[in-house]
């Protein structure tokens, strides 16, 4: 009896010992997981307090979670994130640059997706040379050069497969006439690149000045291969 009472208070002790570590590091990682999403509501809150339009919050909290990855590893070094959402129609505004030491839209503008990812709305994306589509995913600026289409902005990719091949394909941010309202009047959406993310051609030096060397560039789009195949995002 008593052999059998010492054998049963081992055993529940063991198992309490054994499961608590695992118990407590759930807790921590959930805790943590809480933490790292009470942060993104709290600086996108601050920009919604400093700005009239904003990206929306699935967008931003996975730019936010990104950028700040690669501020870590080194790969970035301004505190400006430019981030372009493909969800939205190409007629609205869907490109905002935000400074990130004051939660700040600096600018918000209109931005041309490649001719293969789709008409008014892109759909379709590749990494692929000669493709005519857009790519997805994180990139860190460039350099300035001049090239055909006056000053324009390197860049490089930085999501392997994804937009890898962004500077051997010659995508880059340069400025435009098909990107404008007139255009938009003119045909009912806005005018597309060959990949590249196209600007107003009245903003574009202003722009590519500021975001140049090393800022965070992401582009958005809900698509599942591209969630599903992004390190960055996990």
């Amino acid at each position: 009896m008593a052999y059998n009472f010492f054998t049963s208070v081992f055993f529940l002790f063991f198992s309490i010992t054994a499961t608590t570590p695992k118990h407590a590091a759930t807790t921590a990682s959930t805790t943590k997981a809480g933490n790292a999403v009470s942060e993104t509501v709290s600086v996108y809150n601050e920009i919604k307090a400093h700005s009239g339009s904003v990206p929306q919050m699935d967008c931003f909290s996975k730019a936010l979670n990104g950028y700040k990855r690669l501020k870590a590893e080194g790969k970035i070094k301004k505190n400006i994130l430019t981030l372009i959402d493909f969800s939205q129609s190409s007629n609205t505004k869907r490109l905002w640059i935000i400074d990130m030491a004051t939660n700040t839209v600096l600018y918000n503008t209109l931005v041309a997706h490649g001719m293969k990812s789709g008409d008014e709305y892109a759909t379709d994306f590749s990494n692929a040379s000669s493709s005519n589509k857009s790519s997805l995913g994180f990139y860190a600026t460039g350099e300035i050069y001049q090239g055909k289409h006056g000053a324009s902005l390197r860049l490089d990719g930085l999501e392997q497969g994804i937009n890898s091949n962004a500077r051997n394909r010659s995508v880059v941010m340069h400025a435009a006439d098909y990107v404008s309202e007139t255009f938009i009047k003119m045909h009912k959406r806005l005018g597309r690149s060959q990949g590249c993310p196209a600007l107003p051609a009245n903003l574009t030096k202003e722009v590519i000045s500021l975001i140049k060397d090393k800022s965070c560039l992401f582009i958005y789009h809900p698509s599942k291969t591209y969630l599903s195949s992004s390190k960055l995002l996990s």
